[in-house]
């Protein structure tokens, strides 16, 4: 049983998906989705993500209707979807705008809070008013639909900082387009919990992820955020301190939940959902 005195988590979509991780190909769970579903439910949590591997798979099968079916049996207040790349690439766009039209089909249907984007993998940019045109046309569209867009900065990608991000998001000007706020990205790009707080508004906060993860990178960025992610509390980054941040910004959940790494794919999807839910909650002030 949930009360309303427990925090709002968000199994976001691979902290549920098993024994699989971010660009193995397909990216598709080996859970069955109305078993990992009924685990999702069965172990506490308000909502779940799922990846666009996971959702073309749920299409395909008991399509995106019989999927909300489970959805509000199941009686989960939130659903995200992601993850849309290569959208301010016009020459891309056969690639990206199916994807896009997909998502955008899941999110009305499944009652989605936001359609979560990220940007190409490299060394993040200084100039990123090239992205402002093309995330007002995503964010306009996503309106149409009854959603949003929600764009995730991390450190090896064009746009690396939560500050930068904030920034773009003054640019942008629109309120159907925000952040996803992942604390792993914001302590691995150098963002401090000051500087993350005098940045980012409340109104721009569209979803937080929660993780926890070691002092020392291990390997490559991206190597080192799908590979060794801890459960929150037992790394040693501030995630209460984090969470604090978040309250006196304004932001009042739910809060994601997304823990990737090799310990947390070989878990039981069941238990590696109430150990990700329980160590989660013990991070939020009494």
């Amino acid at each position: 049983m949930t009360y309303s005195s427990t925090p709002e988590l968000i199994a976001t979509c691979w902290t549920s998906a098993g024994n699989i991780a971010p660009l193995n190909t397909p990216e598709i769970s080996p859970v069955p989705i109305g078993e990992r579903l009924e685990a999702i439910a069965s172990t506490g949590w308000a909502g779940f993500g799922l990846a666009y591997d996971d959702l073309v798979a749920a299409r395909d099968t008991i399509g995106f209707s019989g999927l909300k079916n489970l959805i509000d049996q199941a009686g989960f207040r939130h659903v995200e979807v992601e993850l849309l790349t290569n959208w301010w690439d016009d020459s891309l766009s056969h690639e990206w705008g199916p994807q896009f039209e997909l998502l955008l089909d899941a999110a009305e249907i499944l009652g989605a809070r936001f359609i979560k984007i990220g940007t190409a993998f490299g060394e993040p940019l200084d100039d990123l008013d090239f992205l402002v045109e093309p995330l007002r046309r995503l964010a306009t569209e996503a309106s149409k639909r009854g959603t949003r867009i929600a764009l995730e900065p991390m450190p090896f990608s064009m746009v690396g900082s939560m500050p930068a991000a904030a920034e773009l998001m003054r640019s942008v000007d629109m309120p159907d387009c925000g952040l996803v706020v992942d604390y792993w990205h914001v302590f691995r790009a150098g963002t401090s919990l000051e500087d993350l707080s005098r940045s980012v508004t409340a109104e721009q906060i569209f979803g937080v992820e929660l993780n926890d993860a070691d002092a020392e990178i291990k390997g490559t960025l991206f190597e080192d955020t799908r590979d060794n992610r801890r459960l929150c509390g037992e790394g040693d980054q501030d995630v209460t301190g984090f969470i604090n941040t978040l309250q006196a910004i304004g932001f009042k959940g739910p809060w994601g939940v997304e823990i990737l790494s090799e310990q947390h794919r070989k878990r039981p999807v069941r238990e590696a959902l109430e150990s990700a839910r329980s160590t989660a909650l013990r991070c939020f002030p009494a």
